[in-house]
C-alpha cells in the first residue's frame, strides 16, 4: 500500500510568487490498483508523481509504502521499485544508444555493472520477442539509434524498459498525450495488458477523459491540490466522460471561467 500523509508544499515561501500546493493532502492506494487522475492545469497531478518519486521534496507529512517510511529516501533509491514514464517519450530512453543497449540498462537497473559488458548476448533473442508482441517492427530495428524511431515507438520501447525488471509502482505522467490519436490507442492497450500481466500498482496521470473512464479500476480528480473525486470499481464503472466534463464545467465556473 501507498500512502501519502498530511502532506504539505509551498512553493517560493517568503515571496511574492509563495503558491500553496498541498494542504493536509492525504490519499491511499492498494497494492494492484490502477488509478487514474485526471483535473485542470495546476491541479497538482504532476507534482503528487512527482512527490511519490521523490522528484520535489514536501514541507510536512509524510509518504509510507507498506508500512516504511520513504520520505526522506532518495529518488534513485525510490527509483528502483518504481517504473516511470514520462509525456516526452525522448525522456524514457538513450537516443544515442540502438535498442538493445536501452534494453540492457533497462535490465539491469538496480544492479552493480563493474567493468562486464553491458549487453548480455543470451538476452537479445527475448528482447526481441518482446518488441514482436507489440506489433511496430522493433524487432527489426535492435541496432538502430533509438533517436530514429517515431515517437510513438519510442513511448512503447519506454514503457517496456520501465516494467522490464520488477517494480512496485508504475508511474504514468501523460505518457499518451505527445502521441497521435492512433499510436497513442496502441500504447493504452500495451499499457493495460502490461498492467494486467505484471499486477503491478499503477498511477497514471492523463487530460483524456475516455482513457481515464476505461482503464483502470479506480479514478480521482483533482483541483487546487485537494481530491475532489475518487471512485473505486463499481462506482467507477459506473462513471462516464459526461459526468467528468460536468465536473469539470463546476469547477470552471466556480473560477470564474
Amino acid at each position: 500500500m501507498l500512502e501519502l500523509k498530511h502532506i504539505d508544499k509551498i512553493y517560493n515561501i517568503g515571496t511574492v510568487n509563495e503558491q500553496l500546493l498541498y494542504n493536509d493532502f492525504n490519499l491511499s492506494i492498494d497494492d494492484g490498483e490502477f488509478v487514474s487522475v485526471v483535473g485542470s492545469n495546476g491541479s497538482g497531478k504532476t507534482s503528487m508523481l512527482n512527490v511519490i518519486c521523490g522528484s520535489i521534496d514536501i514541507d510536512r507529512g509524510s509518504i509510507v509504502i507498506n508500512g516504511s517510511d520513504i520520505t526522506k529516501m532518495k529518488d534513485f533509491v525510490r527509483h528502483k521499485k518504481i517504473g516511470r514514464v514520462f509525456q516526452d517519450p525522448a525522456k524514457g530512453t538513450c537516443p544515442n544508444m540502438n535498442i538493445i543497449e536501452n534494453l540492457s540498462i533497462a535490465d539491469n537497473k538496480g544492479r552493480f555493472y563493474g567493468l562486464g559488458r553491458g549487453v548480455n548476448k543470451a538476452r537479445i533473442n527475448d528482447y526481441k520477442e518482446m518488441l514482436r508482441e507489440l506489433n511496430l517492427g522493433l524487432e527489426d530495428k535492435m541496432d538502430i539509434p533509438v533517436g530514429a524511431l517515431s515517437g510513438g515507438q519510442r513511448q512503447a520501447l519506454a514503457l517496456i524498459m520501465a516494467t522490464l525488471t520488477p517494480i512496485e509502482f508504475l508511474i504514468l505522467d501523460e505518457h499518451t498525450a505527445a502521441l497521435d490519436p492512433k499510436t497513442a490507442e496502441i500504447i493504452m492497450q500495451l499499457t493495460d495488458k502490461i498492467v494486467k500481466e505484471k499486477n503491478v500498482t499503477t498511477i497514471m496521470v492523463t487530460h483524456n477523459l475516455r482513457y481515464a473512464v476505461e482503464y483502470g479500476n479506480r479514478i480521482i480528480m483533482m483541483h487546487h491540490g485537494n481530491i475532489i473525486l475518487d471512485k473505486k470499481d463499481k462506482e467507477k464503472s459506473a462513471t462516464n466522460v459526461d459526468d467528468l466534463l460536468s465536473l469539470f464545467n463546476e469547477i470552471s465556473i466556480e473560477c470564474g471561467n
